[in-house]
Protein backbone atom coordinates (compact mmCIF):
# COMPACT_ATOMS: atom_id res chain seq x y z
CA UNK A 1 0.00 0.00 0.00
CA UNK A 2 1.31 3.46 -0.86
CA UNK A 3 1.91 5.91 1.99
CA UNK A 4 -0.96 8.35 2.42
CA UNK A 5 0.83 11.64 3.09
CA UNK A 6 4.59 10.95 3.36
CA UNK A 7 5.56 14.61 2.92
CA UNK A 8 4.00 18.05 3.53
CA UNK A 9 1.06 19.04 1.37
CA UNK A 10 2.96 21.69 -0.59
CA UNK A 11 5.57 19.08 -1.56
CA UNK A 12 2.81 16.62 -2.41
CA UNK A 13 1.27 19.16 -4.78
CA UNK A 14 4.59 19.69 -6.56
CA UNK A 15 5.33 15.96 -6.81
CA UNK A 16 1.84 15.14 -8.12
CA UNK A 17 1.83 17.83 -10.80
CA UNK A 18 -0.89 20.08 -9.38
CA UNK A 19 -3.91 20.13 -7.09
CA UNK A 20 -6.28 18.40 -9.51
CA UNK A 21 -3.87 15.52 -9.93
CA UNK A 22 -3.26 15.36 -6.19
CA UNK A 23 -6.98 15.15 -5.39
CA UNK A 24 -7.55 12.41 -7.95
CA UNK A 25 -4.58 10.57 -6.54
CA UNK A 26 -6.01 10.85 -3.03
CA UNK A 27 -9.27 9.22 -4.09
CA UNK A 28 -7.31 6.39 -5.71
CA UNK A 29 -5.31 6.00 -2.50
CA UNK A 30 -8.53 5.81 -0.50
CA UNK A 31 -9.55 2.76 -2.51
CA UNK A 32 -6.26 1.13 -1.48
CA UNK A 33 -6.18 2.40 2.10
CA UNK A 34 -9.75 1.68 3.25
CA UNK A 35 -10.70 -2.02 3.32
CA UNK A 36 -13.84 -2.75 1.32
CA UNK A 37 -13.69 0.53 -0.63
CA UNK A 38 -14.19 -0.04 -4.36
CA UNK A 39 -14.52 3.62 -5.39
CA UNK A 40 -14.14 7.05 -3.79
CA UNK A 41 -15.09 10.65 -4.58
CA UNK A 42 -14.93 14.14 -3.09
CA UNK A 43 -18.15 16.18 -2.96
CA UNK A 44 -18.01 19.96 -2.42
CA UNK A 45 -20.49 22.80 -2.55
CA UNK A 46 -19.56 25.54 -4.98
CA UNK A 47 -21.98 28.43 -4.88
CA UNK A 48 -25.49 27.03 -4.79
CA UNK A 49 -24.70 23.57 -6.15
CA UNK A 50 -22.83 20.41 -5.24
CA UNK A 51 -20.28 18.82 -7.53
CA UNK A 52 -17.61 16.13 -7.52
CA UNK A 53 -14.21 17.75 -7.12
CA UNK A 54 -12.35 14.49 -7.82
CA UNK A 55 -13.07 10.79 -8.15
CA UNK A 56 -11.11 7.56 -8.30
CA UNK A 57 -10.66 5.82 -11.61
CA UNK A 58 -13.05 3.15 -10.41
CA UNK A 59 -15.95 5.57 -9.77
CA UNK A 60 -19.03 4.65 -11.87
CA UNK A 61 -20.17 7.50 -14.09
CA UNK A 62 -23.21 9.29 -12.69
CA UNK A 63 -22.97 7.81 -9.19
CA UNK A 64 -22.59 11.23 -7.54
CA UNK A 65 -24.43 13.20 -10.21
CA UNK A 66 -27.69 11.37 -9.54
CA UNK A 67 -27.54 12.58 -5.95
CA UNK A 68 -26.96 16.19 -6.97
CA UNK A 69 -29.80 16.05 -9.50
CA UNK A 70 -32.20 14.61 -6.95
CA UNK A 71 -30.92 16.79 -4.12
CA UNK A 72 -30.74 13.75 -1.88
CA UNK A 73 -28.35 10.93 -1.08
CA UNK A 74 -25.67 10.04 1.46
CA UNK A 75 -23.04 12.37 -0.03
CA UNK A 76 -25.48 15.28 -0.22
CA UNK A 77 -26.66 14.74 3.35
CA UNK A 78 -23.12 14.43 4.71
CA UNK A 79 -21.96 17.62 2.95
CA UNK A 80 -25.01 19.68 3.90
CA UNK A 81 -25.47 18.51 7.49
CA UNK A 82 -21.82 17.79 8.38
CA UNK A 83 -23.02 14.43 9.68
CA UNK A 84 -21.52 11.09 8.70
CA UNK A 85 -23.84 8.92 6.63
CA UNK A 86 -23.53 5.15 6.46
CA UNK A 87 -25.72 2.82 4.44
CA UNK A 88 -24.51 -0.75 5.07
CA UNK A 89 -26.86 -2.28 2.51
CA UNK A 90 -28.59 -0.20 -0.15
CA UNK A 91 -30.84 -3.16 -0.95
CA UNK A 92 -32.75 -2.45 2.28
CA UNK A 93 -32.01 1.29 2.58
CA UNK A 94 -35.10 3.56 2.71
CA UNK A 95 -33.65 7.07 3.15
CA UNK A 96 -32.84 7.84 -0.49
CA UNK A 97 -35.05 5.66 -2.70
CA UNK A 98 -34.37 7.40 -6.04
CA UNK A 99 -30.62 7.34 -5.55
CA UNK A 100 -30.60 3.84 -4.09
CA UNK A 101 -32.15 2.35 -7.21
CA UNK A 102 -29.47 3.85 -9.41
CA UNK A 103 -26.59 2.89 -7.11
CA UNK A 104 -27.77 -0.72 -7.03
CA UNK A 105 -28.03 -0.73 -10.83
CA UNK A 106 -24.29 0.04 -11.10
CA UNK A 107 -23.29 -2.54 -8.50
CA UNK A 108 -22.94 -0.42 -5.35
CA UNK A 109 -24.31 -2.02 -2.18
CA UNK A 110 -22.64 -0.03 0.61
CA UNK A 111 -21.93 3.71 1.01
CA UNK A 112 -20.06 5.71 3.65
CA UNK A 113 -19.99 9.52 3.34
CA UNK A 114 -17.72 11.34 5.79
CA UNK A 115 -18.05 15.15 6.09
CA UNK A 116 -14.87 17.16 5.51
CA UNK A 117 -13.95 20.10 7.72
CA UNK A 118 -13.21 22.93 5.28
CA UNK A 119 -13.04 26.70 5.72
CA UNK A 120 -16.05 28.93 5.17
CA UNK A 121 -19.59 27.81 4.49
CA UNK A 122 -18.62 25.27 1.86
CA UNK A 123 -20.00 21.81 2.56
CA UNK A 124 -17.84 18.85 1.60
CA UNK A 125 -17.68 15.09 2.03
CA UNK A 126 -15.42 12.16 1.20
CA UNK A 127 -17.48 9.30 -0.19
CA UNK A 128 -16.57 5.62 -0.02
CA UNK A 129 -18.40 2.98 -2.08
CA UNK A 130 -18.44 -0.78 -1.60
CA UNK A 131 -19.82 -3.56 -3.79
CA UNK A 132 -20.75 -5.93 -0.95
CA UNK A 133 -23.23 -5.24 1.88
CA UNK A 134 -21.64 -4.14 5.15
CA UNK A 135 -18.17 -4.20 3.64
CA UNK A 136 -17.24 -0.73 4.95
CA UNK A 137 -18.50 -1.24 8.49
CA UNK A 138 -15.21 -2.30 10.07
CA UNK A 139 -13.24 0.34 8.16
CA UNK A 140 -15.10 3.43 9.34
CA UNK A 141 -12.32 4.59 11.69
CA UNK A 142 -9.75 4.28 8.91
CA UNK A 143 -12.08 6.13 6.53
CA UNK A 144 -12.47 8.98 9.04
CA UNK A 145 -8.70 9.23 9.49
CA UNK A 146 -8.21 9.35 5.73
CA UNK A 147 -10.93 12.00 5.44
CA UNK A 148 -9.21 14.17 8.04
CA UNK A 149 -6.03 14.19 5.94
CA UNK A 150 -7.96 14.73 2.71
CA UNK A 151 -9.72 17.78 4.18
CA UNK A 152 -6.44 19.71 4.15
CA UNK A 153 -5.94 19.12 0.44
CA UNK A 154 -9.55 20.06 -0.35
CA UNK A 155 -9.15 23.23 1.72
CA UNK A 156 -6.06 24.17 -0.28
CA UNK A 157 -7.83 23.45 -3.58
CA UNK A 158 -10.80 25.65 -2.67
CA UNK A 159 -8.55 28.43 -1.37
CA UNK A 160 -6.44 28.40 -4.55
CA UNK A 161 -9.61 28.53 -6.63
CA UNK A 162 -10.90 31.54 -4.67
CA UNK A 163 -7.55 33.33 -4.96
CA UNK A 164 -7.45 32.74 -8.72
CA UNK A 165 -10.96 34.14 -9.08
CA UNK A 166 -10.06 37.18 -6.97
CA UNK A 167 -6.88 37.73 -9.00
CA UNK A 168 -8.87 37.58 -12.23
CA UNK A 169 -11.34 40.14 -10.89
CA UNK A 170 -8.51 42.44 -9.86
CA UNK A 171 -6.78 42.14 -13.25
CA UNK A 172 -10.05 42.87 -15.04
CA UNK A 173 -10.67 45.93 -12.87
CA UNK A 174 -7.14 47.23 -13.41
CA UNK A 175 -7.33 46.74 -17.17
CA UNK A 176 -10.69 48.50 -17.28
CA UNK A 177 -9.38 51.42 -15.23
CA UNK A 178 -6.31 51.67 -17.45
CA UNK A 179 -8.19 51.83 -20.75
CA UNK A 180 -10.73 54.31 -19.35
CA UNK A 181 -7.87 56.55 -18.18
CA UNK A 182 -6.35 56.35 -21.67
CA UNK A 183 -9.68 57.33 -23.26
CA UNK A 184 -10.02 60.26 -20.86
CA UNK A 185 -6.52 61.41 -21.82
CA UNK A 186 -7.39 61.21 -25.51
CA UNK A 187 -10.51 63.38 -25.09
CA UNK A 188 -8.59 65.85 -22.94
CA UNK A 189 -5.99 66.26 -25.68
CA UNK A 190 -8.43 66.31 -28.60
CA UNK A 191 -11.07 68.62 -27.12
CA UNK A 192 -8.97 70.52 -24.58
CA UNK A 193 -11.23 69.72 -21.62
CA UNK A 194 -10.56 68.67 -18.05
CA UNK A 195 -10.45 65.02 -16.90
CA UNK A 196 -13.80 65.46 -15.13
CA UNK A 197 -15.54 66.75 -18.26
CA UNK A 198 -13.93 64.05 -20.41
CA UNK A 199 -15.19 61.33 -18.06
CA UNK A 200 -18.68 62.84 -17.95
CA UNK A 201 -18.74 62.90 -21.75
CA UNK A 202 -17.74 59.26 -21.95
CA UNK A 203 -20.44 58.33 -19.44
CA UNK A 204 -23.14 60.18 -21.39
CA UNK A 205 -22.16 58.42 -24.62
CA UNK A 206 -22.07 55.10 -22.78
CA UNK A 207 -25.63 55.60 -21.49
CA UNK A 208 -26.93 56.94 -24.81
CA UNK A 209 -25.53 54.03 -26.84
CA UNK A 210 -26.13 51.39 -24.14
CA UNK A 211 -22.44 50.49 -24.31
CA UNK A 212 -20.29 49.58 -21.32
CA UNK A 213 -17.92 52.38 -20.40
CA UNK A 214 -14.96 50.00 -20.63
CA UNK A 215 -15.95 48.87 -24.14
CA UNK A 216 -16.51 52.45 -25.26
CA UNK A 217 -13.09 53.45 -23.94
CA UNK A 218 -11.45 50.43 -25.58
CA UNK A 219 -13.02 51.35 -28.91
CA UNK A 220 -11.81 54.95 -28.69
CA UNK A 221 -8.27 53.93 -27.75
CA UNK A 222 -8.21 51.37 -30.58
CA UNK A 223 -9.33 53.90 -33.19
CA UNK A 224 -6.73 56.43 -32.09
CA UNK A 225 -3.99 53.81 -32.06
CA UNK A 226 -5.00 52.84 -35.63
CA UNK A 227 -5.68 49.14 -35.21
CA UNK A 228 -8.49 49.26 -37.75
CA UNK A 229 -11.48 48.77 -35.46
CA UNK A 230 -14.64 50.61 -36.56
CA UNK A 231 -15.75 53.57 -34.46
CA UNK A 232 -18.48 53.25 -31.84
CA UNK A 233 -21.89 54.70 -32.59
CA UNK A 234 -22.64 57.81 -30.59
CA UNK A 235 -19.39 59.64 -31.30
Amino acid sequence: MRPEMPYPLDQAIVRSGGLDTLLRDLTDRAVEAVPGCAACSITVRRGDRLLTLAGSGTLPSGLDLRQYENGTGPCVTAAETETEQYAPDLAVETRWPAYTRYALSVGVRCVLAVPLAVEGDTGAALNFYGVEPGVLGTARDRARAFAARTAEAVDVALRVERERADATDVRTALLSRSVIDQAIGILMAQERVSARIALERLRRISQHTNTKLRDLATDLVSRVSGDGRPPSRGR
